[in-house]
């Protein structure tokens, strides 16, 4: 096998024994694997000869780009992992009709530095930008902070390039904004976590990069007041709200002990803490005053202090400089460390109408109280789409028992109108939820679709479609 493979790629290609220590585990160090080999082919052709090799001889193939998923979808005992990380080529960023075509292999904060020099955005963002890349973000259909106003990866992709299950390429790298010439087969790919086809090339789109932002943090009575609050500053700024990040008092407490030389938010400690974020296109909202004040930041300021005084939030901090910005980013960015840092946890990571996200967390609490009293919770948000991260620390680490408290969970989603999965993919740790919770004619359908593409069962395998 791995003669076959150094003859495809090149012997310094191939890794195989203590080579492949890196690629054993997941970012959370919940999975770990031995794959057989992993392979880092340099071109989409490279890709196709090695899927064309493994279909041929049944060898199960697992692609990894970053490795910073959260439910063990790059798990590889057994399989020939295929590692994008060489293609890794930002080969145009096109202004003018601010696009960008980039390898599966970029890393998601080279990008942004890259189209940074032509005042531009890809605006999707999250903690693992440094090591996360496009091809597990589009494998994936990441969110991130900035979906409010942006969208998921899906919506910022308008083309892409893959290898199918049989090593064929299909072309898919459309740049146009309107093409409905039959199944959009980009989306089927997109958010598949590399079942159907490896993704290796990419059109993304990209925005005017806000010239300047305005950078809060709220507290709120709840998080219905903070919807009415998301709602408000929608309207007073245009639509121009960035991100909406929820942080419970738990959280905030977490952070500080974690990271004492980080601020607190505020000088009180309140339940419902919230970073907002607007940012100004407009060339007026952003120029330096004399008083060396910026008018989206005079404006928000003045929009809060309303707030305020009718009884919308409770209190308010606006950052004045970049440094205090970034601190706000940071407390928020460094969820996933703090999370991790409770000791075993349960991640929900789950999807609800807008105007119930307040009564998801107070049901929550109960349902968690009567299944394990001395569990607790620690929750983060992305209130502008209705994504609610619910961790729970549990008091029994037996898996029965952690089982038993996801089931509950979801019901309760489900019968909110929910979804059990809103951005971290299925992997391996939610396949028993699609059996549970999904739809089963749509669950059907799904396998339908793998099986047409890929027979074998080569790509990914045991991902996703439960057993």
């Amino acid at each position: 096998m791995l003669d076959a493979l150094r003859e495809i790629l090149g012997p310094n290609a191939v890794l195989s024994g203590d080579d492949t220590v890196k690629w054993r585990s997941d970012w959370t160090d919940s999975y770990h694997c031995t794959p057989l080999a992993v392979v880092r082919p340099k071109t989409t052709h490279d890709v196709s000869a090695v899927v064309q090799w493994a279909n041929g001889t049944g060898t199960p193939i697992v692609p990894v780009g970053g490795n910073t998923g959260l439910s063990g979808g790059t798990f590889a005992d057994g399989a020939v992992m295929i590692s994008l990380d060489r293609l890794n080529q930002i080969e145009e960023v096109r202004p003018q009709s601010r696009v960008a075509i980039v390898g599966a292999g970029v890393i998601l904060s080279n990008l942004h530095e890259a189209v940074d020099a032509h005042d531009l955005v890809f605006p999707l963002t999250f903690g693992a930008k440094g090591s996360a890349m496009i091809g597990g973000i589009l494998s994936t259909n990441a969110g991130g902070s900035n979906v409010v106003r942006y969208g998921n990866t899906r919506d910022l992709c308008l083309g892409i390039e893959a290898v199918l299950p049989t090593g064929e390429i299909i072309n898919l790298m459309s740049e146009l904004h309107k093409d409905n010439s039959g199944l959009n087969l980009k989306h089927l790919l997109i958010g598949a976590e590399g079942t159907l086809g490896l993704i290796t090339r990419a059109v993304l789109k990209l925005h005017p990069k806000p010239r300047a932002f305005a950078t809060a943090m709220l507290a709120a009575k709840d998080l219905d007041a903070g919807l009415d609050v998301l709602n408000a500053l929608q309207q007073a700024t245009g639509g121009a709200v960035e991100a909406f990040e929820y942080m419970p008092r738990a959280y905030i407490d977490a952070h500080r002990a974690m990271f004492p030389a980080a601020p607190a938010p505020f000088a009180d400690s309140y339940d419902v803490n919230i970073l907002a974020e607007v940012g100004a296109l407009a060339p007026r909202d952003a120029r330096m005053m004399q008083d060396g004040s910026t008018p989206v930041v005079t404006h928000l300021e003045d929009t809060l202090a309303g707030f305020i005084e009718n009884g919308l939030i409770l209190d308010a901090v606006v950052a004045q400089n970049e440094g205090q910005r970034r601190a706000m980013w940071e407390r928020r960015e460094q969820a996933a460390e703090v999370v991790l840092t409770q000791g075993p946890v349960i991640q929900n990571d789950v999807a609800l109408p807008l105007d119930r996200l307040q009564e998801f967390l107070t049901k929550a609490s109960q349902v968690l109280a009567t299944i394990d009293p001395e569990a607790h919770d620690i929750s983060v948000a992305h209130v502008g789409d209705g994504n609610i991260h619910y961790t729970v620390s549990p008091s029994d680490t037996d898996p029965a028992h952690k089982d038993k408290i996801v089931e509950a969970i979801e019901k309760l989603v489900q019968d909110m109108r929910g979804s059990f999965s809103a951005e971290h993919g299925i992997g391996l740790s939610k396949r028993n939820s699609m059996k549970r919770r999904k739809d089963p004619i749509a669950l059907n359908t799904m396998k339908a679709i793998k099986e047409a593409l890929d027979p074998n069962g080569i790509l990914n395998p045991g991902k996703v479609y439960p057993d």
